[in-house]
């Protein structure tokens, strides 16, 4: 057992997955909060005085009757689904940042309902490897767009040019969304 006073309180989230109680990861890196600190400044700036609102983890989805979720990070256009204890249906944006305790589901599970539940867009962002992979909701189905990687430091300028750094969320044309940004201060 831990020692230290400041844990032994510890609030245990959890997500209703399919039917079952799941415990949600142990406390999140600093690089995954971080990102999505970043992620959550990014829109609240380019959402002031608009109808669409940012929630950066915590905020429960309820999507299903088998299916409560807690994103890391989305964006709600319709007032009517947010209510005093969470979201009412499918967000508009959904992010989740991938670690090794839940990025199976996050790809798989978590991909398949938010498909089925209509979210436009859903990203999963790699702490690691530095990417984004960006998928729209197409015909009912979450396609990968495409994948936004910072490159190495090692390659050309050339090479470095090569890469798309930045990228526009499929809800907004003017919101320009740069990679720097989102891994800002990411060791």
């Amino acid at each position: 057992m831990n020692s230290n006073l400041a844990f032994q309180d510890e609030y245990i989230r959890e997500e209703l997955i399919d039917g079952q109680v799941v415990l949600m990861s142990p406390q999140p890196s600093i690089n995954h909060i971080t990102i999505v600190s970043n992620i959550n400044t990014i829109f609240n700036n380019f959402l002031k005085g608009k109808i669409c609102r940012a929630f950066p983890d915590g905020a429960a989805v309820f999507l299903t009757e088998k299916d409560c979720f807690i994103p890391d990070f989305i964006v709600v256009c319709d007032p009517e689904k947010v209510k005093y204890n969470g979201i009412y249906g499918a967000p508009d944006l959904v992010v989740e940042v991938l670690s090794p305790y839940t990025a199976k589901r996050d790809k798989s599970y978590k991909k398949q309902v938010y498909e089925q539940c209509g979210v436009q867009e859903y990203w999963l962002v790699s702490p690691n490897g530095k990417f984004v992979e960006q998928y729209l909701l197409q015909d009912g189905r979450l396609e990968l767009a495409e994948v936004y990687t910072q490159p190495e430091d090692y390659l050309t300028e050339e090479e470095r040019a090569a890469y798309i750094t930045e990228f526009k969320c499929s809800l907004y044309d003017d919101l320009l969304i740069k990679l720097a940004d989102i891994f800002d201060r990411v060791e």
